[in-house]
């Protein structure tokens, strides 16, 4: 009995050895985003939702408006300070379909903002119904992403364009 029980232990515990390799990480590294991207005329309190939905009329062009901001973590210890917010000038953006279709791009201002007029057949919207007078586009969504870099690290971040 004895000269079976050593055996099985050795294999036990060369088991619990190879067990406790190290495995890759499947997941795709990821880094911090260099940028906090606010979606303007969003949705009440979706603006730094994962993906903000802007409800437009159907009647009139198209204003997609963002704000960069830059976030300032060197007081984040002291709580009558906490992190300060700071808009990225002269930033260069593009705004893409969700199918890589680029619909424009521009530079922030001063203030961080980007505003890219558009008409919804830029966007390539297709009328649902025949009668011009009805607002024919009621319902269609068109994803969008906005894409840029900060001090040379990428970002995108995704929106949606909604017709009421």
């Amino acid at each position: 009995m004895k000269n079976i029980l050593t055996p099985l232990a050795l294999l036990a515990c060369l088991g619990f050895i190879t067990a406790c390799e190290k495995a890759e990480d499947p997941f795709v590294p990821r880094e911090v985003a260099p940028a906090l991207v606010q979606i303007v005329n969003a949705t009440y309190q979706t603006d730094f939702a994962t993906e903000p939905n802007v409800p437009s009329d159907s009647t009139a062009p198209l204003a997609l408006k963002i704000r960069v901001l830059k976030l300032d973590k060197t007081n984040i210890l002291d709580h009558t300070k906490g992190i300060d917010s700071i808009p990225v000038p002269n930033l260069n953006v593009k705004l893409l379909k969700r199918d890589g279709t680029a619909l424009g791009e521009g530079t922030t201002d001063a203030s961080g903002t980007l505003t890219l007029t558009k008409t919804w057949a830029e966007l390539g919207l297709v009328p649902n119904y025949a009668n011009p007078p009805l607002k024919y586009y009621k319902g269609q969504i068109i994803r969008l992403s906005w894409t840029g870099a900060v001090n040379g690290v990428a970002f995108t971040r995704f929106s949606s364009v909604s017709v009421r």
